[in-house]
């Protein structure tokens, strides 16, 4: 090797296998609450992450219960002027978005930061159609998948039309 070359290696350093700086996941199947605090921390570190199949996440708890609450939490406005929020969501895609939101730092350099690393997504776009997609051990439901609540059943109960 010429000196220029070895002057390259040393620099370089010793070949490590680095993480992914880009997390494919697959949201279906897996409770939202716990999916998006996971997802919260992976952001915070400095992955971006892409979520896919938003609409298929879980709510935990009776359906009805569920329901009831969300419609209790849409009620809530400004008496002055509506416009001026707060704003609910009801796609799936933006009340995913909206579950991380929470639980990062917004209002902080680094909790924005994380926000624009974030991409939720309904279903697979053609784009990411052949991507490899893991998902959260901890996020797996514990009974069986009809017993909860899917955040697309959800958006249609408080006025989604999609």
């Amino acid at each position: 090797m010429s000196g220029k070359q070895e002057q390259a290696a040393v620099q370089k350093g010793p070949e490590k296998e680095e993480e992914p700086r880009t997390l494919y996941l697959d949201a279906s199947g897996q409770i939202a609450g716990r999916f998006c605090s996971i997802v919260a921390r992976e952001l915070l570190s400095g992955k971006r992450v892409i979520v896919l199949n938003a609409e298929k996440a879980v709510l935990s708890g009776r359906r009805s219960t569920v329901f009831r609450l969300w419609q209790e939490k849409l009620e809530i406005s400004s008496r002055v002027n509506p416009i001026y929020g707060p704003i609910h969501p009801r796609r799936p895609d933006n009340i995913i978005r909206r579950m991380v939101r929470g639980m990062v730092p917004k209002t902080k350099s680094k909790g924005d930061a994380a926000m624009h690393r974030l991409r939720v997504y309904m279903g697979v776009p053609e784009k990411y159609a052949g991507v490899k997609t893991s998902r959260f051990e901890d996020a797996l439901p514990l009974r069986p998948l009809s017993l909860y609540t899917t955040i697309a059943e959800l958006s249609k109960n408080i006025g989604w039309s999609g």
